[in-house]
């Protein structure tokens, strides 16, 4: 078993990780390991790849030793002011965990937290300015990708491609830890190297998985309350674990890896699993409230890209783009914010443009104090017009529809929220739903179907026209 870590404030490794990607790019240093997260770069995406970094970074169960880089997968942000504006959830419960230490004191506005973001934190756009600066045209490193399995851009072997905004660099995939279907890219367990993970199963929480794999290879140690750097750690964590399990309470989602994880992680926090959900309870509040009211400073196309994937599938020998948004908004929110549904739609062509996209499809979850905070979802599904493969399109969209309409519980629109006026329901109906442009919008009444599971059923039915 490996020794205990010593201690290490959050912050002074987050510095060190920078560091050490600094000088790999200045010096031609052997690669660090990157660990990168998916591009919708929600909590737990982030959080996984800080998690993990941290316990992984130069530790000698992983041979060669070597420095983990925890990456942020935005190619469009760079580390600052402008990461806590469209991430201001991640920055909160970072500032909830380390922003009252005496050492290394820092607060949750615009100024301070652009600074400390800057001097801690590399996203992939930071990661090409570097690039760039350097006159670096082509770079190979080494990843590990969480909460996701598959690289965008594939160079033809299984384990090696590159991400969106950042082509020139090619990634050898040296593990895996993630809780979405397995896309068929990984390498296979036995070429990684010793002491990386290649973990794929469900859990509500990828943040989970990455806990109880450190736990189950000897590398965070089981025990009661851990020093500074650990239980900052260990608070960190359970953020995003609580968010994506609704604080434990969504039973669609919380799985034993969850819960087990939970209980790993109150111990190194509290000491005393008995009052854990007491302590954390205001803790999920305040990262919650800074979720939900994080859209108000987007713009709605910003919204639309803020949690936002897609894939590409093959029919009829031509390629179709799919792009999901996901959004913890209302659609009648969304449409007021842009005045009407038209401009939504306005966004959503701007979106199939930028993308090139042929479907796009939005996904709302939100509670309705109108249904007694009742969790709710919508779904709306948008056809790019004009699109030459539009007859292919509209026979899978047609046959999504035909196969999931009664796994999703799909059902005609309607508000689920006070204070929709009956001009705007009649709006979204109107505008949302035509038969000739192929778009719909529906309620989906099985609250347990995310975007995890709608969009292997939409590209199986783009696959298989």
């Amino acid at each position: 078993m490996a020794s205990k870590i010593p201690s290490r404030s959050l912050l002074t490794f987050l510095k060190e990780a920078r560091r050490a990607h600094l000088q790999f790019i200045s010096s031609g240093s052997p690669s660090p390991i990157y660990v990168v997260g998916n591009p919708s770069v929600d909590l737990d995406s982030i959080i996984s790849a800080i998690v993990y970094s941290y316990f992984a970074h130069n530790r000698a169960h992983i041979t060669p030793i070597r420095p983990h880089v925890p990456l942020i997968n935005l190619s469009n942000v760079a580390a600052g002011s402008e990461l806590r504006r469209l991430r201001p959830e991640f920055v909160k419960a970072l500032w909830l965990c380390t922003g009252k230490s005496e050492s290394e004191k820092w607060e949750d506005t615009p100024e301070s937290a652009g600074d400390m973001l800057r001097e801690h934190i590399v996203t992939v756009q930071d990661f090409a300015k570097h690039l760039r600066e350097r006159n670096i045209q082509e770079q190979s490193a080494d990843a590990v990708m969480v909460d996701w399995n598959a690289m965008p851009v594939r160079d033809g072997q299984r384990g090696r491609g590159s991400l969106d905004g950042l082509s020139s660099v090619v990634f050898q995939v040296v593990g895996c830890i993630d809780h979405h279907v397995d896309e068929d890219f990984l390498p296979s367990a036995g070429s990684l190297p010793s002491g990386q993970p290649l973990v794929v199963k469900q859990s509500g929480s990828c943040t989970s998985l990455v806990v109880n794999t450190l736990r189950k290879k000897g590398i965070w140690h089981e025990g009661d309350k851990g020093d500074t750097g650990e239980a900052q750690v260990a608070q960190l964590a359970l953020a995003s674990i609580l968010i994506d399990t609704a604080n434990l309470t969504s039973k669609d989602k919380v799985t034993n890896h969850d819960t087990d994880a939970f209980a790993f992680l109150s111990l190194k926090i509290h000491n005393d699993t008995n009052t854990a959900h007491t302590v954390t309870t205001p803790y999920y509040e305040q990262i919650h409230e800074t979720k939900q009211n994080s859209l108000d400073f987007l713009t709605v196309d910003e919204i639309l890209v803020r949690d936002y994937k897609q894939w590409e599938e093959k029919s009829r020998g031509e390629s179709v783009r799919l792009g999901f948004c996901s959004t913890v908004k209302s659609l009648p929110w969304i449409i007021r914010k842009a005045s009407d549904s038209q401009r939504l739609l306005d966004s959503l062509r701007a979106l199939c443009d930028k993308e090139e996209l042929d479907i796009v499809v939005v996904m709302t979850a939100f509670t309705s104090p109108a249904r007694d905070n009742q969790f709710c979802r919508e779904l709306l599904v948008y056809a790019a017009e004009g699109d030459k493969k539009n007859e292919v399109v509209k026979e899978a969209l047609n046959s999504f529809v035909s196969t999931a309409n009664s796994q999703l519980g799909l059902a005609d629109w309607f508000p689920l929220e006070d204070g929709v006026s009956d001009a705007l329901s009649q709006d979204i109906k109107s505008t949302l739903n035509q038969d000739e442009s192929w778009r719909r919008v529906w309620v989906q009444t099985n609250l347990s179907m995310s975007r995890k599971q709608v969009a292997p059923l939409l590209r199986e039915a783009v696959a298989t026209q």
